[in-house]
């Protein structure tokens, strides 16, 4: 986006700026400048003279001698320009003046007459006559007769001015208009802001008479505005007209084309006039084109469509490509007496995409590809009718053919100010903030305590955008600098994500590297775990769309990835390897699915080489405690894990609940996944366990009073599992056990057959005073009584 500060400060008049000023100003209150470029920059003493006598070089065929007339005094100039006459008003660089070049103009001698200074082309002050229609192919710029003698030609042709580059973000579509930019340049300022007021007189005859408008996609239509104009004078426009058109990089081609460029420049708001003698049936149809339909646009070119471009049609032909360009067959000619002017609001998205299907991009559809006001549609399209009425170009009919099925009504944002200075940081009062939002038309609804954003402000939803405003308008760089503030500064993790960061901890310690498996498996996992045909493992959830077979289910069990690797490190003959992996599993409530899959996270650790069951056990032993499970964990031998060795494999229960299993891979498994040598494995249900974690840790202070110890020598029957013992210890030992520790196990020919012998180290102690034998045998006896209800015996 382009503006010259002259067009600015048609609505800004107050504004008095020196460009870099102005470039620092709007950048820090959000409209960003990328650069400017003076128009005058190395155009220096031109000024406009006058021809008073011309005549022939003495000694040169194609030179002449003029004698200038430059308001202050007369001088020479002798030139070989063939379009000057006696009274021509020319523009003149004098004496140590410069022009676009940058090349200095010195009094001289030209075949021995002197010239005090030269006449310039419009080309040499730096333009061309695409944007100067009225300069000469190859010649002299010639003024016009009512231009002032000794004034600056710099400030007759425009040149003093400057022309801002913008980068507008698309949320901003009011700032790609010159209005747009003018308003934020007042707010910026602190200065008064005058749009334009628009008043159409027009005649007395009502538009709809002429032409019926119909919009069958109001979806990608959801405005369509219509006047006429009547006894259309084509001709050029007023010269301030031009130079705001120039200077934004438009060619003027006549007055109603100038006039609707200009008002898609002013407001934003894209224009198209269609001849409406070539219009047939006297009605606008607003449609899909059909699919294969060619159309001629305005460059010539043919372009071949499809259903979803949208075009205006006429009673039986198309006649513009909505959005993007007209067509051939209704373009204005200087023979067109009646003009249909259109100022419509599209879908942003569909003329994107239909651009680029079509190969054209416009100016026009870069602004609707932004998503326009619809609001702004009726308000552009009048001062179009204005200008035409002030210009004597054309007699506007009375009214407006408008279609607009859903009205955009002003957005609503509840204000309150103490949430804003807290976003910020800020101690503003209500009042500064207020002004500060009145300034780009936010107003304040008291009643409701709400902000009332216009329609053409795309960007203003939530408290958040209400504070930024305020911001840019207050300045970021008077913002203090303060600390956050809020939970978030306390940087924790959730507490699921710092059991997850133990477990990976702890696994890493005791010499695991963590593995990533995919959640995509193939059925015939099932198979090779041993998994039963009814097992409920089995009912996995298909994928709609699998990258092939083997990755056609969700995976229902966390083995299958994890005794994959195990078996690819034991291929490449890599010993004692340790892997873990946390990662999720998919349980389907119901097949097919109805809802959402229930997903658990599973910690599975997996080894091979050095290290046994008892090893798993005590890795898996060392994560629960690190996470505050302190009560002793039960295992049953009686898992059922058909993967597992049927003997050394075991649930994992604490607290009644099941939170995993661990064992011996079972020696078919571990054959079909090529492991060579024995294999363990645990998965703990990381879920289950959340239910039992804890961080909390309570201090207990070293001990006062001497600890007792006891020795247990048992002879137990071989069913009977150490946790049982140590469960009945546990029970009966009464507050004052302290601690308790298996020693020495033992089976051989010294114990009877169908026995183990089984040895613990029972540690007794008092808080609040010394132990005495009595305290201690009474809870032995305690101990002793339940033993023996497992049948076992002390050693003698």
């Amino acid at each position: 986006m382009n503006t010259s500060l002259s067009w600015i400060k048609k609505y800004v008049p107050d504004l008095d700026v020196s460009a870099q000023e102005y470039t620092d100003a709007m950048t820090l209150s959000g409209t960003k400048v990328e650069g400017f470029e003076k128009l005058d920059a190395d155009l220096e003493k031109i000024v406009i003279g006058q021809i008073e006598k011309i005549e022939r070089h003495p000694d040169a065929d194609k030179l002449i001698v003029c004698q200038v007339n430059i308001g202050t005094e007369t001088v020479q100039i002798v030139t070989g320009a063939s379009n000057v006459h006696e009274g021509d008003k020319i523009p003149v660089v004098l004496d140590g003046g410069s022009v676009a070049d940058g090349t200095k103009i010195k009094t001289g001698k030209l075949r021995g007459v002197e010239s005090c200074g030269m006449m310039c082309s419009i080309e040499e002050l730096g333009s061309t006559t695409e944007f100067y229609p009225e300069a000469a192919e190859d010649g002299i710029y010639i003024f016009p007769e009512d231009a002032e003698v000794g004034a600056s030609a710099i400030e007759a042709l425009g040149f003093n001015d400057v022309v801002f580059e913008y980068e507008i973000t698309s949320n901003r579509v009011d700032c790609y208009s010159v209005i747009g930019i003018a308003r934020e340049a007042a707010a910026t300022f602190q200065k008064p802001f005058y749009p334009p007021v628009v008043e159409v007189k027009g005649n007395s005859e009502d538009v709809n008479d002429y032409v019926k408008v119909t919009v069958e996609d109001k979806e990608l239509c959801p405005r369509y505005c219509a006047r006429m104009v009547k006894n259309v004078k084509i001709g050029p426009s007023p010269k301030w007209m031009q130079r705001c058109l120039a200077a934004n990089g438009i060619r003027p081609i006549n007055n109603l084309v100038d006039i609707t460029n200009y008002v898609m420049e002013e407001f934003g708001q894209p224009m198209h006039a269609y001849d409406m003698d070539t219009i047939e049936g006297q009605e606008i149809i607003v449609r899909r084109a059909k699919k294969d339909e060619k159309f001629v646009t305005l460059d010539g070119q043919e372009r071949v469509l499809d259903d979803s471009v949208l075009m205006i049609c006429d009673g039986k032909k198309p006649v513009g490509i909505a959005g993007i360009m007209g067509g051939e067959n209704s373009m204005i000619t200087e023979n067109a007496t009646t003009v249909l002017l259109e100022a419509a609001c599209f879908d942003g998205v569909n003329i994107r995409l239909s651009s680029k299907k079509v190969g054209l991009r416009t100016d026009a559809s870069g602004k609707f590809e932004k998503g326009l006001d619809p609001n702004n549609a009726q308000a552009a399209i009048d001062r179009a009718c204005q200008l035409i009425e002030e210009f004597g170009c054309g007699e506007v009919v009375g009214g407006m053919a408008d279609v607009y099925s859903k009205v955009k009504e002003p957005v609503r944002v509840a204000f309150d100010a103490d949430k804003i200075n807290s976003l910020l940081g800020t101690e503003l009062s209500k009042e500064e903030m207020l002004e500060y939002l009145s300034r780009v038309e936010l107003k304040y609804d008291e009643s409701t305590g709400e902000i009332v954003a216009p329609t053409f402000r795309h960007d203003i939803f939530r408290m958040a955008d209400l504070a930024e405003e305020v911001a840019r308008f207050y300045g970021y760089d008077n913002i203090p600098t303060t600390l956050p503030k809020g939970e978030a500064t306390t940087g924790k993790l959730p507490f699921k994500l710092r059991i997850e960061q133990v477990a990976r901890d702890m696994a890493e310690f005791n010499g695991f590297s963590q593995g990533y498996c995919y959640s995509f498996e193939s059925p015939k996992v099932f198979d090779k775990l041993l998994i039963p045909e009814n097992d409920e493992l089995r009912k996995a959830i298909v994928i709609s769309n699998p990258l092939g077979e083997d990755f056609s289910i969700m995976r229902t069990i966390s083995l299958n990835g994890m005794l994959t690797s195990l078996g690819t490190n034991y291929k490449r003959r890599n010993k004692d390897v340790r892997l873990y992996e946390l990662g999720n599993i998919y349980l389907p409530k119901e097949l097919p699915l109805t809802e959402l899959p229930e997903e658990r996270m599973m910690f599975t650790l997996g080894m091979y080489g050095a290290g046994d069951f008892f090893s798993m056990k005590g890795v898996v032993e060392e994560f629960l405690d690190k996470i505050g499970m302190h009560k002793k964990e039960e295992y049953n031998p009686n898992a059922g894990k058909p993967f597992l060795h049927p003997g050394r494999q075991a649930e994992i229960i604490y607290d009644k609940t099941v939170i995993g299993y661990m064992g011996e891979v079972h020696p078919t498994v571990a054959a079909s996944y090529g492991i060579g040598e024995k294999a363990y494995v645990a998965v703990l249900d990381i879920p289950a366990i959340l239910e039992f974690a804890t961080f909390d840790r309570k201090y207990e202070g070293i001990a006062k009073f001497p600890a007792v110890s006891r020795d247990i020598s048992m002879v137990v029957p071989k069913e009977v599992l150490a946790g049982q013992i140590e469960a009945v210890i546990a029970q009966r030992g009464g507050k004052i056990l302290e601690n308790y520790q298996l020693f020495d196990i033992y089976e051989g020919s010294q114990i009877k057959e169908g026995y183990k012998s089984m040895a613990y180290s029972v540690t007794f102690r008092a808080k609040d005073r010394t132990l005495e034998d009595a305290d201690v045998n009474a809870a032995m006896k305690k101990i002793l009584n339940g033993l023996e209800t497992l049948g076992i015996e002390l050693r003698k």
